[in-house]
């Protein structure tokens, strides 16, 4: 059966990529990107765009909640704006994308929701404070969502990616005093000697929206070994 699939921060990088497997599955991919004039950060215009969705397809079988934004600094460093835009976005766009689209799916009785985390949100890594803190507080969220909505049969899982080759990574290495030796730290920092892919990480997500899928609740780490993985010697 085609699905209708929503994707927010849909694009570029991975969200571009998940819009790109889910098409190449014969789905119908709708995109929802502050590019596109959708601010996720406001409940309306997510209930608007929902709606819209829904009067055009009748329904809504995959949400991925993707859209993100990061920031870099300490505790100290950061400040109460930088903290405030990214939990706007991270955990309060997730949550407003949630709650217009899960009524639509507990009527139809199914439904999968994907939730872009990171592993950040379990594994401590330096100047990352408020980027962590909100992925996770989107980690016990999907936890929570998955235990809410399973007596509805409707799956919430979270992906965790490594460092991933993306454009902010790369605009990120960029801006370093010296970006090759940036780029191979990251590189060696995860034990397969890579950065995941943004195709990497979509087919991750495409696996958790999977109706034959029998996951909730869970966390899947795309991130190279990183967090389970210790070279000695």
């Amino acid at each position: 059966m085609q699905r209708i699939v929503v994707v927010t921060g849909s694009s570029g990088g991975i969200g571009a990529a998940m819009c790109e497997r889910f098409r190449a599955l014969g789905d119908t991919v709708v995109g929802i990107d502050i590019a596109d004039g959708v601010d996720i950060t406001d409940p309306a215009q997510c209930e608007a765009a929902v709606h819209h969705i829904v009067e055009q397809h009748e329904r809504i079988d995959v949400l991925c909640n993707n859209a993100g934004i990061s920031a870099v600094g300490d505790v100290v460093a950061s400040t109460p704006d930088e903290w405030e835009r990214v939990f706007a976005v991270n955990v309060f766009g997730t949550a407003n994308m949630s709650r217009a689209v899960l009524p639509h799916m507990r009527r139809q009785g199914s439904g999968a929701i994907v939730n872009t985390c990171s592993i950040v949100a379990t594994v401590g890594l330096v100047q990352r404070a408020v980027y962590a803190s909100s992925k996770g507080a989107v980690l016990a969220l999907t936890k929570a969502m998955a235990a809410d909505e399973v007596a509805n049969g409707i799956r919430v899982n979270a992906v965790s990616p490594g460092t991933v080759e993306s454009p902010w990574v790369q605009r990120l290495v960029a801006a370093t005093d010296d970006p090759e030796q940036t780029y191979e730290g990251l590189r060696k920092r995860q034990p397969l000697g890579q950065l995941v892919s943004c195709e990497t990480v979509a087919d991750a997500v495409v696996y958790l929206a999977a109706p034959t899928t029998f996951t909730t609740g869970i966390d899947l780490l795309v991130d190279g070994g990183i967090s389970g993985v210790r070279i000695v010697g």
